[in-house]
């Protein structure tokens, strides 16, 4: 179970690798940035293979989505200084409790 969560956290850093790099790409202008964030796509969703033959689709999907949206958001506060109104950021944490439910509900029924 620990290699499922860790193939997880694969995908989710390959996954905010890949979207940070979407600004930086300049509209899939620039080829550097461009073809590296589709690698990192493609690893996440590979990685994301292995996951999906562990846990319920609909967890996997919600710690995905849910911890990927929240670390974004904090990079791109860090390195793009885009701000959060404290609504979103109290929404952002929100986000990260409900993963943490989802997931510790979703060990139980399997």
């Amino acid at each position: 179970m620990v290699k499922t969560y860790l193939f997880l956290v694969g995908a989710i850093f390959c996954e905010v690798a890949g979207t940070m790099l979407l600004p930086i790409s300049q509209n899939f202008t620039k080829l550097i940035p461009t073809v590296s964030l589709s690698i990192f796509y493609l690893c996440a969703f590979y990685l994301l293979t292995f996951v999906v033959n562990k846990l319920p689709i609909a967890i996997v999907y919600a710690t995905w989505s849910g911890l990927g949206i929240f670390t974004i958001a904090i990079l791109g506060y860090i390195f793009f200084k885009q701000t959060l109104a404290w609504q979103a950021i109290v929404g952002l944490f929100l986000i990260v409790v409900g993963v943490i439910l989802v997931n510790s509900f979703a060990t139980k029924l399997s």
